[in-house]
């Protein structure tokens, strides 16, 4: 969170200015950037209309933490209060989502969203929004995971007339979400009077709240099968809610109208693509809509199918690759999701296709036909071989061409990477991804960045955090030749060699060797650890603590990166693929694997001038001066 405090110490601190001043330094030191001025506006015209309601209640001792960050995830609630329950005595907190909206309108087809006139897509009804604000605080804090009904959410929306905004309480229900307007203030009082007591400070609770221990996010490959078929496991929150109906909603026209429609979903890594493409192919296959869910990755094609259809044979069969639907009759299915769209290649023929087939229609219009609603999720940071062409653009203009439209949901919220999004955009700026040059990494208590001085250190560090229950992974840039794969009961090769110290690649093919497992289970088996795995291996997957090896594909020279095509071992690039696209693929290549750990990342690069931008990058910290987590 940016700050707490009592009440009273709130509206004194909003009454000098003080207050925003504090709020805009600790955003900058949080998120590495400024706030935006609408955020700023927000804090200084919301923020005091409340912390005065608290103090006209006579609820002045109540603690206000503002801008509380949700746990393993980026999300900020606007406001938790926290106090004593009046009745029972025990900690209770009220979860206020504050908006400035005059007036808002229910969306036609689904009252979980809205229309307000700022915004140029539906929105998040804010009933709906602190609703799962409060779910996902108890699923995931340990403080108040047993005493869910200690939890309560309120969105105030102080400058809203009843009549502006009276459509928005149709999804109003018990007291798990309740809606005021500033003509309602009076309720608004008395509701907080029957959850917070104006008799004890609230300081303990929020202490406890604070100290609560973070449940672990649940890996998604170890909850797949639960999340197809019953979809209890995450909670969706605000664009990831709003993507999620727009989808379904768009089925539903399709199914009345007979329809197409496109929906384009984009989002960094750990932003919950892959958490919403399952809970999608879960709702639509229980609503008996012919949906299938695809990809162009085989490890995670595999990987789904082994976990998600672990009990039922016919669920495997809802995992599919791009390039299985060549000979697909044209609108066969209700919904394609298609995840990890930007691995979408030019056409689906390889080798093997046979030669009636090679027609060079493209793998996007095919997925696009196939089905009344297309859905792609795709992140264009991680296009990391050349020929990948699943972009907006791209899509856009295959739909554009059809005369289908084509609705595109940006995301924002990390589940990956601690919920660091100051980690994140320390990576692309690392990388010369985004403008603005790398800049030192300032730790923000979510996502731990180390820097090894070696090989073996850095495998000892993930070694040690194995041995307290966390999971973690080695990999690195394609840099090292890769073996033919061994026989039944040889010794994996150890192609990956630094100094002294060599390691094999992960596997290639579909079957266990030596105790080491088939590639598609890298990420996820235990028995992965003792390889090395590469982009296309990691790609997709998440695990606590990620070791990084930059090899001598991207060197530190001066006062920038250089990418050096000659050092790299990928069979992908070919003499024909043009310089640009090699170090746009190269650097893409490290985001992936700098983007993989929920717990942290520790990195190291076998080039000394490299090796020494990280370590002043990084703050100056190496594995051996850390203390583990």
């Amino acid at each position: 969170m940016l700050f707490r405090a009592s009440a009273k110490t709130v509206a004194v601190m909003a009454l000098d200015g003080s207050l925003f001043l504090h709020l805009a330094d600790q955003f900058v030191h949080m998120h590495g950037y400024r706030p935006s001025a609408s955020e700023i506006r927000s804090w200084e015209r919301s923020v005091p209309v409340l912390a005065a309601a608290l103090n006209d209640a006579g609820l002045g001792n109540v603690e206000m933490m503002l801008e509380y960050a949700l746990p393993l995830n980026s999300k900020r609630a606007d406001v938790v209060l926290a106090g004593v329950h009046p009745v029972t005595g025990d900690p209770s907190y009220v979860v206020v989502e504050l908006k400035q909206w005059s007036q808002a309108l229910p969306h036609e087809d689904d009252p979980t969203l809205c229309h307000v006139d700022a915004y140029a897509h539906p929105v998040l009804n804010p009933i709906e929004q602190v609703r799962r604000y409060c779910e996902y605080l108890v699923n995931f804090n340990g403080a108040v995971a047993e005493h869910g009904h200690r939890v309560n959410g309120v969105a105030f929306l102080h400058n809203a007339t009843e009549f502006g905004v009276t459509g928005l309480r149709e999804i109003e229900r018990g007291g798990d979400g309740l809606l005021f307007t500033g003509e309602r203030r009076g309720a608004f009082l008395g509701h907080l009077r029957t959850r917070l007591s104006d008799k004890h400070a609230g300081a303990r609770a929020a202490d406890d709240l604070r100290a609560g221990a973070t449940v672990l996010s649940k890996q998604l490959m170890s909850v797949a099968a639960e999340e197809v078929r019953e979809r209890t496991q995450f909670v969706l929150l605000d664009e990831q809610q709003v993507a999620y109906r727009m989808v379904l909603n768009a089925v539903e026209k399709a199914k009345h109208a007979d329809r197409k429609e496109v929906v384009i979903v984009t989002g960094g890594p750990g932003t919950g693509k892959s958490v919403i493409a399952l809970q999608l192919l879960g709702e639509l296959y229980r609503r008996g809509v012919p949906a299938l869910h695809a990809t162009g990755s085989q490890s995670f094609t595999r990987t789904m199918r082994k976990i998600a259809g672990a009990r039922k044979r016919e669920v495997q069969d809802l995992f599919k690759y791009f390039n299985s639907f060549m000979t697909a009759e044209k609108n066969s299915l209700g919904a394609l999701i298609c995840d990890e769209a930007h691995r979408i290649r030019e056409t689906s023929a390889n080798r093997y296709t046979r030669a009636a087939l090679r027609t060079g229609r493209a793998q996007i219009d095919e997925l696009i036909d196939v089905a009344y609603v297309p859905v792609f999720f795709l992140d264009e940071h991680q296009v990391v071989r050349p020929g990948e062409m699943g972009t907006v653009a791209d899509i856009k203009a295959a739909a554009a061409k059809r005369g289908i439209p084509c609705h595109v949901v940006p995301l924002d919220s990390q589940f990956r990477c601690g919920g660091s999004d100051a980690y994140l955009r320390w990576v692309v700026r690392l990388l010369g991804l985004e403008p603005g040059g790398p800049v030192v990494w300032e730790p923000d208590g979510r996502m731990q960045l180390l820097v090894a001085d070696g090989p073996q250190e850095l495998e000892a560090f993930l070694e040690a955090r194995r041995s307290q229950g966390y999971g973690a992974r080695m990999s690195a840039g394609y840099c090292w030749r890769w073996s033919p794969e061994p026989g039944p009961g040889e010794p994996l090769p150890p192609d990956v060699v630094i100094g002294d110290w060599a390691r094999p690649w992960n596997l290639r093919g579909d079957r266990s060797v030596s105790g080491a497992p088939p590639a598609a289970l890298w990420a996820t088996d235990p028995a992965g650890f003792g390889q090395v795995g590469c982009v296309y291996t990691a790609q997709g997957f998440e695990y606590d603590w990620s070791g990084v090896i930059i090899g001598p594909d991207l060197l530190w020279r001066g006062d920038r990166w250089v990418t050096d095509r000659t050092a790299s071992k990928d069979p992908v690039f070919k003499k024909s693929t043009p310089n640009d696209d090699v170090d746009r693929l190269i650097r893409n290549t490290y985001k992936v694997l700098l983007t993989r750990g929920m717990v942290g990342t520790i990195v190291y690069s076998t080039d000394p001038e490299t090796q020494e931008k990280l370590r002043e990058l990084a703050g100056g910290v190496a594995a051996r001066e850390a203390v583990p987590a």
